[in-house]
């Protein structure tokens, strides 16, 4: 179950909080844990400082969703929470469907920037997409082959692994392909990616063995 850490000192809104995200299916606790998918904080508690505590939260856990609760006049508070690490603060009074539906909105963006961030392999001056299978150098996009994309993939995902041709062979094409196909893309690559193809400083040789990505 999901846990939120629910940190509001006037007892009828914090019952309040606590069943809304109940019925919900979150787990509301009252005190920090390691495994917080989110956090919801008034910005006014009496014995912690409240953004302290949102700083703490978010230093420790940069994927936790963090919503303030503020007065409607609190605008000096707002901008202070967003600052040390809020995501969003929400005015007093709200509805339940409205604390719930801000949560489930922040919970939802961290979650596709993870995806995406996941999908990113970026290294020195290199960027990767794999979700649109783009390259950029210093911000210039280089066009691959399938081919060589997919070489370019496996090296990049294992920064300083040795991949013997066998494996990129096997893991890119399949046994039933040749291992010159392998040296062919790897020297366009180079030609492609290199500032000097002739001594690559990016995809490196393993004497003996197959190549590497040196980041």
């Amino acid at each position: 179950m999901k846990k939120v850490l629910v940190m509001e000192d006037v007892e009828y809104i914090r019952d309040f909080i606590i069943g809304a995200l109940t019925r919900a299916g979150y787990e509301p606790v009252e005190e920090p844990t390691s495994d917080l998918v989110a956090a919801v904080l008034d910005s006014k508690l009496k014995n912690v400082d409240s953004f302290d505590l949102c700083q703490t939260l978010r230093d420790k856990n940069d994927q936790i969703v963090i919503l303030m609760l503020t007065g409607r006049n609190q605008h000096v508070d707002q901008m202070t929470g967003l600052m040390t690490g809020a995501d969003a603060y929400l005015v007093k009074p709200f509805s339940p469907a409205a604390l719930l539906n801000y949560l489930e909105a922040l919970i939802h963006r961290v979650r596709l920037e993870a995806v995406r961030l996941e999908e990113i392999l970026a290294s020195g001056p290199f960027i990767l997409d794999t979700r649109s299978r783009s390259l950029e150098k210093f911000g210039e996009k280089i066009r691959l082959t399938q081919g060589e994309y997919s070489v370019l993939k496996l090296l990049m995902q294992h920064p300083g692994r040795d991949f013997s041709k066998e494996e990129i062979l096997c893991t890119v094409w399949g046994e039933e392909e040749d291992l010159k196909q392998v040296d062919m893309n790897i020297r366009r690559l180079r030609i492609k990616l290199e500032d000097d193809p002739n001594q690559p400083a990016y995809i490196t040789t393993v004497w003996g063995h197959g190549y590497k990505w040196s980041s």
